[in-house]
């Protein structure tokens, strides 16, 4: 009988760029760079991957991680040098013949129109949120960024958004019809819990995890919780900035609410996690948030700020505030069978749609592309 497997897959030479680099212990680009490369070592994919990684952030410079082979730039991949970072990057990937190009974020979009003109090279660039409208910027940063965003538009054979209503302010600003492609969160279900991480705290609390940033609304919802019968550990770096370090003052020794030190530990995360019984999640910028997908598959009911990113990414099943009045109706008003059904929906969509397995191949369709 003759043999109808066809012909071999072919592979392309794929640079993955614009982000601190692999193994992951930053943000969510590099968890998805992370996870990418586990894509491509479990399902045998017969593309040629290269991570390029800030020399400046890691200790070690190993060849490899997986089967992917890591490059190194000496430059810092956030804060003001991310510019010259990506350029440096992107045109040494250009030179080493690559040609597919998944840049992270639009920093080092504007060389773009450079690359096109010296590599044949398929970019697809995921834009993350609207940076630019984003409250920390100063008004430099701001029109740098909207510059680049528009940039990474025009310049790009594939745009990439992760969340729907990012997608829709792409397609009525530029007319660009990105694809929507958001992140997983089932890693955060691997670790072994480390219990001791939580023994000092309440049984039963509900959880907040974020930067410490006016944008992720966090004075609102310490608003909310003060007075209010059920407990909060609030997990964040509050001394890294002049607004986290009022705010954990006003709130030091409150009899209900616990102002917790930064937690980056997988197994110490995992055990705060399981311990919650109601996440709180206060972003209202940048598209879908890794930690909201995370959490989403510990099947907890989530109160999050009703922005359009949240419910999207939540499919308007979660609970919604917009103000500290609105949480604390959620809290004094949420039962337990109510709150059971939103955290087991939470899974639900999770399981469907937030899965690592399922961005992979989406992401490497496009690579194939």
């Amino acid at each position: 009988m003759p043999d109808r497997a066809g012909p071999p897959a072919v592979g392309h030479k794929v640079a993955i760029l614009g982000m601190v680099g692999v193994p992951a212990n930053y943000g969510g680009f590099e968890t998805l760079a992370e996870n990418l490369v586990a894509f491509h070592e479990q399902t045998q994919s017969p593309h040629d991957l290269t991570v390029y990684c800030s020399g400046k952030a890691f200790e070690e410079h190993p060849e490899r991680h997986g089967r992917a082979r890591l490059r190194y730039v000496g430059l810092d991949a956030n804060g003001v040098q991310s510019i010259p970072y990506d350029l440096v990057c992107l045109l040494d990937a250009a030179r080493r013949g690559h040609d597919r190009m998944l840049l992270l974020g639009v920093s080092g979009a504007p060389v773009l129109p450079l690359l096109r003109l010296v590599s044949r090279a398929r970019i697809i660039t995921n834009v993350d949120g609207i940076e630019w409208k984003r409250e920390k910027w100063g008004r430099f940063a701001r029109a740098y960024l909207r510059f680049a965003e528009w940039m990474a538009v025009r310049a790009s054979h594939v745009v990439i958004a992760d969340n729907a209503a990012i997608a829709d302010y792409l397609d009525s600003t530029y007319g660009c019809r990105a694809q929507v492609i958001a992140y997983g969160g089932d890693h955060a279900l691997e670790a072994d819990p480390d219990q001791a991480a939580a023994k000092s705290l309440p049984d039963s609390f509900a959880l907040g995890l974020c930067r410490i940033e006016p944008e992720n609304n966090v004075a609102m919802i310490l608003e909310a919780f003060d007075g209010a019968a059920r407990k909060l550990v609030f997990v964040g770096n509050w001394d890294k900035s002049a607004y986290g370090r009022a705010l954990k003052e006003k709130y030091r020794g409150h009899p209900t609410i616990v102002i917790h030190d930064p937690v980056y530990d997988p197994a110490a995360l995992k055990a705060l996690r399981q311990r919650a019984s109601l996440y709180v999640h206060g972003h209202a910028a940048g598209g879908t948030n890794p930690s909201l997908v995370e959490m989403m598959h510990f099947g907890i009911p989530v109160a999050a700020h009703g922005c359009s990113f949240n419910r999207h990414t939540t499919r308007g099943e979660a609970l919604y505030f917009e103000s500290a009045a609105q949480l604390r109706d959620i809290l004094d008003s949420l039962s337990e069978e109510h709150g059971r059904a939103v955290g087991e929906n939470m899974r639900e969509i999770a399981c469907r749609d937030y899965t690592w397995r399922h961005i992979g191949q989406a992401y490497f369709a496009l690579f194939a592309g």
